[in-house]
């Protein structure tokens, strides 16, 4: 009778990305940084995006989602108005640089294992029209989507 086939290593307890109304705090030396997202959680398609991207981050902690229409959210602490991050997506880099636009999906896909589906999109001759058409859409958002804002957080972005 030959050796017996050891076991794989036992796996991480999965734990389910939550989205936060505050800016992630300070970690320890060392320790990786998630990329994180400034997420309009009341908005459907942003919430359903935030929900696939917790999918395919599969508890790795790769990516944290911060929801910006949360009760006590507050802009100030990543440089920004609250109209600033309603008005388009944000992120903040591993390094605290925070960032807007397209260039958060990229990041948040690559992060998650999945950024060869974003890569066309930073292409040289495609990143423009990309670029433009994810601003199209942050200009429109709240309309296309049904975002309903019966209360006063996102007012200010409708007041333009």
């Amino acid at each position: 009778m030959g050796p017996r086939p050891s076991s794989p290593p036992p796996r991480p307890p999965r734990t389910r990305a939550t989205l936060h109304p505050h800016p992630p705090h300070v970690e320890a030396q060392g320790v990786s940084t998630p990329f994180t997202i400034l997420i309009d959680g009341l908005c459907p398609l942003c919430a359903k995006e935030a929900a696939l991207m917790r999918r395919m981050d599969r508890g790795r902690g790769r990516l944290r989602i911060v929801d910006i229409a949360a009760p006590g959210f507050d802009a100030a602490p990543y440089g920004r108005t609250l109209e600033d991050v309603m008005g388009s997506i944000h992120g903040v880099t591993e390094d605290g640089r925070v960032i807007s636009g397209m260039e958060v999906f990229r990041r948040a896909y690559r992060a998650v294992g999945w950024g060869w589906l974003l890569a066309p999109t930073g292409w040289p001759l495609l990143r423009p029209v990309f670029d433009a058409g994810y601003r199209w859409f942050a200009r429109n958002r709240l309309r296309l989507t049904g975002r309903s804002c019966e209360a006063d957080r996102c007012a200010p972005r409708l007041s333009r």
